[in-house]
């Protein structure tokens, strides 16, 4: 929110610095540091609406500190989580916005954790968040002043690729709105429905790619690496790849291919991508690892590609390599120049593995799921209860 934004002016004498919010108000600090901000949540299946939340919470500030919560937390609040708290804690400090992880911060956000981690304010999204007895976590910071707000990305939730990948569909690939897409967005338990956890289309504009995009050109010296492949469900997995890749050079620039949705279906099948290519490219985008991405890269790593990006490194996993449409090697090109090479990062996760894993415990996330919109339905109704209260009584004092 641009109302949010900070600006921070350091005292001449450098004995602290002078902290302005976009509303005006202002605060000194006895200290030379910016401001610290704090954002916290699970993040469970990290998706590019959790980086554009953090993106949004760094331009408020200086300085973001996330905590993330551990399993045994995650549990008693939402229900059982998707991926471990290691590999959680690992995707995190992968996002580029992130200064710092507090491993195992605690559901509720409190005065004294802001405190504890030197914190001036706490950021969050527009969306609610509830402990298991359905408070709002953030009820104290709020109280005080120290909390501030960065909009949910419509478009996208952890519950919709939930559902992709327990219905199987393809409506996820074009941007055609189908009955059969809304299914699995709309809970089979509790009435209504949630605006917080309830989906939209996602609509990609160029606006959000830049906002994304690191915005830097390779500069000479740099070893320009390049790496392919569909990257979807940009997972753990993924962020040992890449990070793997990046430790190929001094100077890397990494730049990554993203395959359009009809080739990834094309060798992966089934309903392969979860993600469409534009949800996959912010995903990407988002990584500290990755300087560039081309969106809708040729399956075969040719000349052309080479030459135009001036490409000194090709990278491959461990990962299979699926021929091309004509049987051919899509890495030909690069072998015959010298410069590929396989590399291994020691984590052999795949989408497939975490598509495994929801399946396996299909019935405990979709009832996850149901009590997550539950609860949100009955506090937004007591909220529009509330405002419709306070604005009948406003009426009735107007026209007395």
């Amino acid at each position: 929110m641009a109302g949010n934004h900070v600006t921070v002016e350091q005292k001449e004498d450098g004995a602290g610095c002078r902290v302005v919010w976009g509303d005006g108000s202002a605060v000194w600090k006895e200290r030379e540091v910016p401001p610290f901000l704090f954002h916290e949540g699970g993040y469970d299946m990290v998706h590019y609406g959790h980086s554009n939340q953090l993106r949004q919470a760094k331009a408020m500030g200086d300085y973001l500190i996330v905590g993330v919560h551990t399993d045994e937390e995650i549990s008693k609040h939402k229900g059982p989580p998707v991926f471990t708290q290691a590999e959680r804690y690992k995707m995190v400090r992968a996002i580029k916005w992130v200064d710092e992880i507090v491993e195992g911060a605690p559901y509720v956000t409190t005065l004294d954790t802001l405190d504890k981690y030197n914190s001036d304010f706490c950021v969050h999204g527009d969306d609610i968040t509830l402990t298991v007895d359905g408070k709002d976590t953030y009820a104290e910071v709020k109280r005080e002043g120290r909390y501030r707000e960065c909009r949910r990305t419509q478009g996208v939730s952890t519950t919709d690729l939930v559902g992709r990948m327990l219905l199987m569909t393809k409506t996820h690939h074009s941007n055609i709105v189908s009955t059969t897409h809304r299914v699995h967005t709309d809970p089979t338990g509790p009435k209504g429905h949630s605006p917080w956890t309830g989906v939209s289309q996602f609509l990609q504009t160029s606006q959000k790619i830049i906002q994304f995009a690191s915005g830097k050109e390779a500069q000479p010296g740099d070893t320009i690496i390049y790496v392919a492949g569909a990257f979807d469900l940009f997972h753990i997995g993924h962020v040992d790849f890449l990070e793997t890749v990046y430790k190929q050079a001094e100077r890397p620039y990494v730049i990554v291919g993203l395959h359009f949705d009809q080739e990834v279906n094309r060798y992966k099948g089934k309903n392969y991508p979860i993600m469409n290519i534009h949800e996959r490219t912010l995903s990407v985008l988002a990584c500290r690892y990755v300087s560039e991405v081309v969106i809708g890269a040729p399956y075969a790593v040719g000349k052309d590609l080479l030459d135009h990006f001036k490409v000194d490194l090709v990278c491959h996993g461990k990962t299979e390599v699926f021929p091309d449409r004509d049987t051919a090697d899509p890495y030909a090109e690069p072998k015959k120049r010298g410069i590929f090479r396989t590399v291994d990062s020691g984590n052999g996760l795949t989408t497939d593995d975490i598509v495994q894993r929801i399946i396996k415990n299909r019935l405990l996330f979709e009832a996850r799921n149901q009590k997550k919109e539950a609860k949100e339905i009955a506090v937004y109704e007591a909220m529009k209860s509330q405002a419709e209260g306070e604005q009948a009584g406003d009426t009735a004092q107007a026209a007395q």
